[in-house]
């Protein structure tokens, strides 16, 4: 009959919301929309499945238009092959005909006058922290920081596809340089695009590189970030900024392996890791319409959430002591006050806003650590109002500045309002659910509503 209880467990991935520790695996399953069981879910073992109406079938589907071994779902890695077994009715992916071809979630596989949905699914498991204080240039000792080194102490070393989520500074680049180096690609190159530092005219050429006339101004042949990382590792970040267009292109290249520079027929082998990262939540991007649902499973096999440093309180100290580098006091030895002040800001600009705050009192003296102002480098919120730090990089700057004016917003939104958050909502213009949103998202959701009786 049907291997139902049990199924392969692909690899981990992070859920659900930054409050939330939770690990989940990911599970590939068969569920019947059409046919003499509609809704029976039969999930996929790690080898061979084969589906027909003979007894024997991993799958049995008693139905007269169903040959008796109508096809099979193969393993292959992170991939699933669907293929044909010379059926009498054929088997249609998605309406089309085929002898065999690699399913996609949501895919639909038709067999005779029955249909089943390819989907995956998560189960919620726990991981053990690791007894590290740190993996690769990555540093902490909370509990969320220790949760993910351990998880990318198991998958560094594989060539299993990652995705890392996470705000501005978090230290996505960090945690690939670490997986690089901890992996049997560590020898090899290891290739960044930025989405979101590239005209989005140009992601397709810097991806895949082009040959002399494919467009106006290519000149020459000029390999792209694919050829250049074979043996190694590919890191494509802001990924959220990738155009429409080009995801269904980046999709085949995952799961056919193979690539074409602009204004070529010859394919190209491609042999590297791909890492991905966003600042954005892709699965709210999918659910909008500005991302690729297919393109988002395939790279989420592994789905890293690197925590904000508001998360992680308990990691300052730890991460002020090694940016300092002995070059000043250590964090406790400071005053109470200055120590306040450091763990209290909201860090908007996370591991990055800290660390420049470090260098920026150390080139002050040490009276500068107690000072009430230098420390934080509170430069979005003074008395006129907000202002940029106009030495970062512009995206970062941006998104500073944007997080400062919410989280102020915010503040003097509820200080002035009246009626807990229902009241402030209302004040605001804007939904309610969407402003318990952004009091989470700046860690005021319960102490300042509490104060207003929300």
């Amino acid at each position: 009959m049907v291997k139902n209880d049990t199924g392969s467990m692909m690899p981990t991935r992070t859920m659900g919301g930054p409050a939330e520790a939770t690990l989940s695996l990911q599970r590939c399953s068969l569920i019947e929309v059409q046919g003499p069981n509609p809704g029976k879910v039969f999930a996929l073992g790690s080898g061979r499945t084969v589906v027909g109406k003979s007894p024997d079938c991993d799958v049995m589907v008693p139905d007269i238009t169903v040959s008796r071994q109508h096809f099979e779902v193969q393993t292959e890695g992170h991939r699933y092959l669907v293929r044909d077994l010379d059926s009498t009715n054929g088997t249609l992916l998605d309406g089309a005909e085929v002898k065999e071809a690699y399913l996609r979630p949501g895919a639909l596989i038709e067999v005779g006058e029955v249909v089943f949905k390819f989907q995956t699914e998560y189960d919620a498991v726990k991981i053990a922290p690791s007894n590290n204080e740190s993996f690769g240039g990555l540093l902490g000792r909370s509990v969320r920081m220790r949760e993910m080194f351990a998880l990318l102490e198991k998958v560094a070393p594989t060539d299993t596809t990652v995705l890392l989520m996470g705000s501005t500074g978090t230290g996505k680049g960090a945690a690939v340089q670490a997986m690089h180096q901890n992996s049997d690609r560590g020898q090899g190159p290891l290739v960044v695009v930025d989405c979101g530092a590239i005209a989005r005219t140009l992601i397709e050429s810097e991806l895949f590189g082009h040959v002399k006339g494919a467009f106006t101004g290519a000149s020459g042949l000029r390999k792209g970030a694919l050829e250049l990382s074979q043996g190694g590792t590919l890191f494509i970040d802001e990924l959220d900024d990738m155009p429409l267009d080009l995801q269904p292109k980046l999709l085949r290249v995952l799961e056919e392996r193979v690539f074409v520079r602009l204004g070529s027929g010859q394919p190209i082998k491609f042999n590297a890791r791909v890492v991905a990262a966003s600042k954005k939540d892709l699965w709210k991007e999918v659910s909008e319409g500005r991302f690729r649902e297919d393109l988002y499973f395939r790279l989420s096999v592994v789905t890293i959430r690197l925590p904000t440093l508001r998360e992680r309180q308990e990691d300052i100290e730890l991460l002020y002591d090694n940016f300092a580098g002995g070059a000043g006091p250590k964090f406790a030895d400071l005053a109470p006050e200055a120590q306040s002040l450091w763990l209290n800001h909201p860090w908007p600009g996370n591991v990055r806003e800290l660390r420049n705050s470090v260098e920026r009192n150390l080139a002050l003296g040490a009276d500068g650590l107690s000072g009430p102002a230098q420390p934080m480098g509170r430069q979005e919120t003074v008395a006129t109002g907000l202002s940029a730090d106009y030495t970062l990089p512009f995206k970062a700057a941006k998104e500073r500045l944007l997080d400062a004016f919410e989280r102020e917003y915010l503040r003097r939104l509820l200080t002035r309002s009246q009626g807990g958050v229902a009241g402030a909502a209302r004040q605001a213009g804007i939904d309610r659910k969407h402003l318990y949103k952004l009091l989470e998202k700046h860690g005021m959701g319960k102490g300042e509503s509490k104060k207003k009786g929300g």
